[in-house]
């Protein structure tokens, strides 16, 4: 195989992100050779702004074609699961965008599933629904690679290479992916969105917490060092009474049945811990933050803010519609622009490794154990907040 022949499934946020990092190797490794959305009008526009040969309103379609070797699933986390399957089944291989799946509800009747169903079965639902995509990935023998975008960015892998060389021991992560909340309509409940700031911001430095310690256990013993257990809180800050009253929201605050907050504490084999935090109450832009205590160093991970270039306006529109950075409420005062924000979030990275895997015959970084790991832990932490006590994982 001398290129890798992409058909994209989506055409809206996710898709535009994916296209503008694949743009480097597109002619050289990559072909992206059709788009298929529900809205036939999207994907055409689609098809148009990205110079895509061929378009289509129906997912069965671009299955069928033979050119095409990986589908990219950038469709709602709802429909990652059925999608997945349906991939591999027709001998493509699969890149997923995050969270792999989760527990949406769909059989109940009841429209607030966030507060009227057990979270400890949603647990055991949405792990069935992982493993679902786990037997259908190994009996076709196609590869799942997992769009976890933190453990591919510079500072991330840097980390890696600082932990190697010290030679020290991880005894403390603490994470944190927080902004002023989604204005994606998904969002507000648990039946589209399959949770809240956990699921949908937790997942990346979740991700990046269990990417680290295996590395760290490969290293050390030759075999990851695993989640333990989970422990966690959640809350929805944007309901307390005094915010409510407030006459001017500056952050997004029409929650159904979904928590705009939580915390959550793992423990893993060796007794080392990380606390991962999310939120959808935070002024400032993005925070995707990462400290790390180890033995004998100690390491701070600023993917987004950084201070690479620092600027000034007194009054906001004076940098007029240039983009300083993503979530930030006024370009006026001191801001953080990142010079090349897709590149330092990991985006073309991730991206190259996927069409790599592929060319070279070789496993993802970021693969199908990361994505189900991530959703056992966070299904846990909503178990755990719910039942007020530590939950243990369950051995593999």
């Amino acid at each position: 195989m001398d290129k890798v022949r992409i058909g994209m499934v989506g055409s809206q946020f996710a898709a535009d992100l994916h296209l503008r990092n694949l743009s480097k190797l597109r002619g050289a490794k990559v072909d992206v050779v059709a788009v298929v959305s529900k809205n036939k009008e999207h994907a055409a526009s689609f098809a148009k702004k990205f110079e895509i040969p061929d378009f289509y309103d129906d997912y069965r379609l671009l299955l069928k074609r033979k050119d095409i070797d990986v589908v990219d699933l950038c469709v709602p986390t709802d429909m990652h699961e059925e999608f997945s399957i349906k991939a591999a089944e027709a001998k493509k291989h699969i890149i997923c965008e995050k969270p792999l799946t989760g527990y949406f509800g769909k059989e109940r009747k009841e429209e607030q599933v966030g507060f009227t169903i057990s979270k400890k079965l949603m647990l055991e639902e949405a792990l069935r629904g992982c493993d679902r995509v786990l037997k259908a990935v190994k009996k076709n023998k196609v590869k799942f690679m997992y769009a976890e975008n933190w453990i591919y960015a510079p500072p991330f892998t840097k980390l890696k290479s600082l932990i190697q060389v010290s030679g020290g021991t991880i005894l403390d992560i603490r994470a944190e992916e927080s902004h002023s909340g989604s204005h994606a309509k998904y969002s507000r409940k648990w039946k589209t969105s399959g949770g809240g700031a956990l699921m949908r911001l937790g997942a990346h430095p979740v991700g990046g917490v269990l990417h680290l310690k295996h590395y760290e256990g490969i290293l050390k013993y030759g075999k990851p060092i695993r989640a333990k257990s989970v422990m966690a809180e959640v809350g929805q800050h944007t309901k307390i009474a005094s915010f409510l009253k407030e006459k001017k929201k500056y952050v997004v605050s029409e929650w159904d049945d979904v928590e705009d907050w939580g915390v959550m504490v793992i423990n893993f084999e060796d007794n080392s811990k990380a606390t991962v935090f999310s939120s959808d109450a935070v002024l400032g832009g993005v925070r995707n933050t990462m400290n790390v205590y180890l033995s004998n160093a100690v390491v701070h991970v600023n993917i987004n803010p950084h201070n690479a270039l620092e600027v000034y306006a007194p009054e906001p529109h004076i940098f007029g519609d240039e983009y300083i950075a993503e979530k930030l409420e006024t370009k006026a005062g001191w801001n953080f622009p990142s010079p090349d924000e897709d590149w330092v979030r990991g985006y073309p990275q991730e991206l190259e490794d996927f069409v790599e895997a592929v060319l070279f015959d070789r496993e993802p970084i970021s693969g199908i154990d990361l994505a189900r790991g991530v959703i056992e832990a966070i299904y846990a932490a909503y178990t755990s907040a719910e039942e007020g006590k530590r939950i243990l994982l369950k051995k593999e």
